[in-house]
C-alpha cells in the first residue's frame, strides 16, 4: 500500500492531521492536472491553478464528509471531477448572458484531445450532456467523465468505476454513439 493510500485510509478514519501529511505527497501532481485544467481557459481567468488545486483538495480531504478512497488512482480521479465541477461552477456563475438554445456540438471522440481547451460555453454545453447521459446510464457517464477530464484510460476507469474492461469498453463505445445521436451534425 502506497504513502498515500495509507494517508487516505487515515482521513478515512477520522484523522485530522492526515490530511496534512498528504497535501506534501499529492500536491505537484495536484498542480499539474489544475495546469492543465486552466490551460484551456481564457487568459484574463481570475481562478488560477493554485486556487483550484486548494479549493479542489479542501473539497476531498474534508474530514466532516469523510469519503472512501479505494487507492491513488481514485483519488485523483476524485480530484479531477472536483476541478472539473469548480470550473462548471465557475463557469456558471461568470455568465452574463443566456446561451443560445442552439447546442455547441462536440464531439466525443475527440473529448479526450480538447477537453484541456473547451471554451466555458463548450464546458458548459459538456457538462448538461453528461448530466443528461447520467440520467439515462450513470456508469456510462462516470467513464466518460473519467476519460474526458482525469485523462484515464478504459482499463484505468474501469478499474474505478468496477467493471470489466471488456463492460468499460463496451460502455465507451455506447457513449460515441450516445454522443452522436444527441448532437446535432
Amino acid at each position: 500500500m502506497s504513502d498515500v493510500t495509507q494517508i487516505l485510509s487515515k482521513i478515512e478514519s477520522g484523522d485530522r492531521q492526515a490530511s496534512a501529511e498528504l497535501l506534501p505527497l499529492v500536491y505537484d501532481e495536484l498542480r499539474k492536472l489544475a495546469a492543465a485544467r486552466m490551460s484551456g481557459e481564457r487568459l484574463d481567468h481570475t481562478l488560477q491553478s493554485t486556487a483550484l488545486v486548494h479549493e479542489a483538495y479542501v473539497r476531498l480531504v474534508d474530514v466532516d464528509s469523510v469519503k472512501q478512497w479505494d487507492s491513488r488512482g481514485h483519488f485523483f480521479a476524485a480530484a479531477a471531477e472536483a476541478m472539473r465541477r469548480i470550473l462548471i461552477d465557475y463557469a456558471r456563475s461568470k455568465a452574463r448572458k443566456k446561451r443560445d438554445a442552439r447546442f455547441e456540438a462536440v464531439e466525443v471522440t475527440s473529448l479526450q484531445e480538447k477537453s484541456q481547451t473547451l471554451s466555458a460555453e463548450q464546458l458548459l454545453d459538456l457538462d448538461d450532456t453528461l448530466q443528461k447521459l447520467e440520467r439515462e446510464d450513470p456508469q456510462v457517464a462516470e467513464l466518460v467523465r473519467l476519460r474526458v477530464f482525469a485523462g484515464l484510460s478504459v482499463t484505468e476507469a474501469a478499474k474505478v468505476i468496477g467493471v470489466s474492461r471488456t463492460v468499460a469498453y463496451e460502455y465507451w463505445d455506447f457513449a460515441l454513439a450516445w454522443f452522436a445521436a444527441e448532437t446535432p451534425a
